[in-house]
């Protein structure tokens, strides 16, 4: 049984929340200014002028005239301008409006959505979890469509549990070659005064072709904030809550259990302490067998610390943790970050198809496991 967990960062589209701004703080203030005016019903002149000037400072005149629409691309926003517009401004009733209309979210490079499939059709796995996918219709898709193009048979089952943020960033589980899901649970982590009061953990219970039953939990955890101290608060607790199932499960006598997720912290961090300390569960990246491409040239005989091991010097966020009994049937393991960016050099290889951040398929790699079941 091969399996991986891979934050993809969406499909298709990312919320622009999500996303770093790519502008100055003046070009921010005008466009919230813009924005907050063209909302007022007073149409006093020198809203008018004031809303002129801004529309010039943001290069809003910059179109070609075309006898329909244009819709301008700026910072992550699409700009329209209507149909036999002019340089003056139209509010009215009776005349078209020249105005701007900012959405929830930005479409992804066609080159980064190619990496992700070109990621998963290289792991090949026979159940792959999947974080930050914004609907179960853009993942089918991807499965129909995408993988097929890089010669990846399409998963067969396809689930994805719709969690509490409303940014796009849910949980999906695709599964094949005989390995299906028996049952899905959610465990709801309520913790007051958090930015993401109403986080969840998903648990699946899937069944092997032998018959195996295998219990997995999947979860994204509190990311750092500026106030770092509070965010280890709640990470902290949501870790526990992952502990506190994991020992329910290993109560009841199950053996065969798998977390997973992005945890958003290195594993010394004691934030992630519940799970690290007080349980039996080893990461597989500290498996013998586990490999990766390492950094290139002095790089790769450097320890970053909280890297994931000697020459793979990236930050551990991404976790496959196992239960002692399949931590001894690990056969094999190892990490994909082929499709990730490096920061300031090419430390370590990448696809050729990616020339730049913006055509990387995460910012994460994916981590997986061959567990002789």
């Amino acid at each position: 049984m091969k399996i991986a967990t891979f934050n993809i960062q969406n499909l298709f589209h990312r919320d622009r929340s999500l996303l770093e701004k790519p502008y100055g703080k003046c070009v921010a203030d005008w466009i919230n200014e813009l924005d907050h005016l063209m909302r007022e019903n007073n149409r006093a002149s020198t809203n008018a002028e004031r809303i002129q000037e801004l529309t010039f400072l943001l290069g809003f005149d910059k179109t070609y005239d075309v006898p329909y629409a244009v819709m301008r691309k700026r910072a992550g926003f699409l700009f329209l301008k209507g149909m036999n517009y002019s340089k003056e401004l139209k509010a009215g009733e009776m005349t078209d409006w020249n105005g701007w209309i900012a959405l929830q979210t930005v479409p992804l490079d066609p080159v980064a959505v190619k990496n992700k499939a070109r990621v998963i059709a290289e792991l090949n796995t026979d159940i792959l979890l999947l974080q930050e996918i914004e609907d179960r219709a853009s993942l089918e898709e991807f499965n129909a469509q995408l993988l097929p193009d890089f010669d990846c048979e399409p998963f067969q089952e396809v689930a994805v549990v719709q969690g509490s943020d409303n940014r796009g960033r849910e949980m999906g589980i695709m599964l094949k070659n005989g390995h299906r899901i028996k049952s899905v649970k959610s465990h709801r982590i309520d913790i007051a005064d958090s930015p993401n009061p109403n986080k969840e953990i998903f648990q699946y219970e899937l069944e092997t072709p032998a018959e195996q039953t295998i219990w997995l939990l999947s979860a994204q955890l509190q990311e750092e904030t500026k106030d770092k101290e509070i965010s280890d608060i709640f990470r902290k607790k949501e870790a526990q809550k992952i502990a506190d199932v994991y020992g329910g499960l290993w109560e009841n006598g199950q053996r065969n259990i798998i977390v997973t997720g992005t945890f958003n912290a290195v594993s010394y961090c004691d934030t992630l302490s519940p799970l690290f300390r007080d349980t039996k569960m080893k990461d597989v990246t500290r498996h013998q067998s586990f490999k990766a491409d390492f950094d290139n040239g002095s790089d790769a005989t450097y320890y970053r610390l909280g890297a994931y091991r000697m020459g793979v010097n990236i930050k551990q966020k991404d976790y496959l943790l196992l239960s002692p009994n399949l931590f001894r049937r690990v056969t094999n393991s190892g990490l994909n970050r082929k499709a990730v960016w490096p920061d300031k050099r090419p430390k370590w290889p990448v696809y050729s198809s990616m020339q730049n951040l913006k055509q990387a398929a995460s910012e994460h790699p994916a981590v997986w496991a061959d567990i002789d079941i």
